[in-house]
């Protein structure tokens, strides 16, 4: 397998788990949230204990959470020589990271106090801090969106780069072009 192609196949499965995280952030900002928002105390708990352990037991989930960093990093080593793709890969990751840092430090602690909800329903989401937890989550999607963003635009100069110049399509065809047969008009 080529070097190139390798570079390419990288940022693509970034690119994908990126845009897959992005919109699962993004979907929690939009309905998730808003509709639990409205639930009684002890409904609230309940829904929310289901989606979190739906969350944590599901592998697609788990590949495009950590394969999002897993393929970005990759990338931005395949591109150490290609300074241009790199920097937006770079920032990609670094948005992505700094993601995966609210996760554990904001997100994990609040939803584990949910998922270890006593008897005292109320006092369990008064402790749960929705609003800490919305506005943290909004900010993972902006990093998580502006992160798809810089790898696409990583995947379009990577074509930029790979594609052969215009000057270059055009002399191809005129050398490869069919002659006409000696004597035949032109």
């Amino acid at each position: 397998m080529s070097r190139r192609l390798r570079q390419v196949l990288a940022l693509l499965a970034a690119t994908v788990t990126m845009g897959l995280t992005a919109g699962f952030f993004f979907a929690w900002d939009v309905s998730v949230m808003p509709g639990l928002t409205v639930l009684d105390d002890r409904t609230f708990v309940v829904v929310f204990q289901a989606l979190d352990r739906a969350i944590m037991t599901s592998p697609l989930f788990m590949i495009a959470f950590i394969g999002a960093l897993v393929f970005t990093g990759l990338a931005a080593i395949l591109y150490r020589r290609d300074s241009v793709v790199r920097r937006c890969v770079v920032v990609a990751f670094g948005l992505y990271l700094a993601t995966v840092v609210v996760t554990m430090a904001v997100h994990e602690p609040l939803n584990m106090v949910v998922r270890t909800a006593g008897a005292d329903v109320a006092a369990v989401r008064e402790e749960f801090h929705e609003t800490r937890w919305v506005v943290w989550n909004i900010l993972r999607t902006v990093a998580t969106t502006a992160a798809f963003g810089c790898l696409g635009w990583a995947l379009v100069l990577h074509g930029r780069t790979t594609a052969p110049a215009a000057d270059d399509l055009v002399s191809r065809e005129v050398r490869t072009a069919p002659r006409p047969p000696p004597g035949a008009a032109p």
